[in-house]
């Protein structure tokens, strides 16, 4: 494993254009208001593509949080040289296939996604995804690992201790749920019109048991809860301060969704940035958005000689690294009798 920096870490990730840094880009990195970057399809053409990128990033700041989107299913950004995995609603059918029980194929799973991309030095993937898939939300859908708090609570915290025992932070997502409304928030605004009581019977359930098991990160949805408060969870400090880390007790980062998605685009960039910082999140994203980017960055920039990070925050930013893996010969062979099964 490198040896990385201890420099801090700022509080936003940033997407790139292509396949290698640009000479914006390598300046961008270099500003202490960026503490990673976030890969997408885009940035990938093979591994040794993706080697030569990533160590073009760790060139100029070694201490940077590399980070995917790598779930399986519709949402795997790196494909070529990997394994191709399935969506996490498939895995239980895929347990049956293998004759493993289906918490165990889910950290199985998990453990296969966290290794290949940490042979490759990329911090962590945005995942599990604690969403309840109810039938009607088609970007949750199968991407949520079944269609009851139950069935989620015992497969995604299986599938991150897979991840954990791999190295890799695990960062659940959407809090407080996302899989109860019918509008997909990358293209526009979404409400759950659910009381308190009724999130607290399901979707709230699974986070409190991330919440338990000490996840590492969290992620907020970009949907209005209008029962609880008028702000997206991904901009309330209601959502974010109130309930998560005064109720829930939660000590791990909290990173926004993309601010560039539909679903929080109802301000400028920046903004938008800043309110999720006000909020509470410990580390934003804003992607797809050069411009946008660009006059992010700088607001921070000013935002950071004003209000410096706090120890916390540099604490729960650096809890997000890549850690050495175990050594678990059980878990790393049923990995391989997934990863051969997947590619027969």
């Amino acid at each position: 494993m490198a040896v990385r920096s201890t420099s801090n870490l700022g509080p936003l990730l940033i997407d790139l254009e292509g396949l290698s840094l640009t000479e914006t880009e390598s300046n961008w990195l270099l500003s202490p208001a960026v503490g990673g970057v976030i890969f997408f399809a885009r940035n990938y053409e093979s591994v040794s593509q993706l080697q030569s990128l990533v160590a073009s990033i760790r060139s100029l700041r070694p201490e940077l949080l590399l980070t995917v989107d790598q779930e399986g299913g519709r949402v795997q950004r790196f494909r070529s040289g990997f394994t191709r995995l399935p969506a996490s609603g498939r895995l239980s059918v895929l347990a049956q296939e293998l004759d493993m029980s289906d918490e165990w194929a889910c950290e199985a799973a998990g453990y296969l996604m966290a290794s290949e991309l940490a042979d490759l030095d990329i911090d962590f993937s945005f995942a599990p995804v604690l969403d309840v898939d109810y039938g009607h939300n088609t970007v949750i859908g199968d991407r949520a690992f079944g269609g009851s708090a139950g069935e989620v609570s015992r497969r995604a915290l299986a599938y991150g201790r897979g991840m954990k025992a791999a190295g890799m932070a695990r960062v659940g997502k959407h809090y407080p749920g996302h899989g109860f409304v019918q509008v997909d928030t990358h293209v526009a605004m979404a409400s759950d019109p659910r009381s308190r009581e009724a999130l607290e019977l399901d979707d709230l359930g699974v986070f409190r048991r991330a919440v338990e098991a000490h996840f590492e990160g969290l992620m907020p949805a970009h949907v209005i809860f209008p029962e609880i408060d008028a702000e997206p969870a991904s901009r309330s400090p209601v959502w974010l301060q109130q309930i998560l880390r005064g109720e829930m007790a939660f000590e791990g980062a909290i990173i926004s969704d993309d601010l560039g998605m539909a679903g929080a685009s109802d301000a400028p960039g920046a903004a938008r940035v800043e309110a999720s910082l006000e909020a509470g999140c410990d580390l934003v994203m804003l992607c797809n958005s050069p411009d946008q980017q660009a006059q992010a960055i700088e607001a921070v920039e000013r935002r950071l000689e004003r209000i410096a990070s706090t120890a916390e925050q540099q604490k729960r930013r650096q809890g997000l690294r890549r850690q050495p893996r175990s050594d678990n010969a059980t878990l790393a062979q049923s990995a391989g009798r997934l990863r051969d099964a997947l590619m027969a």
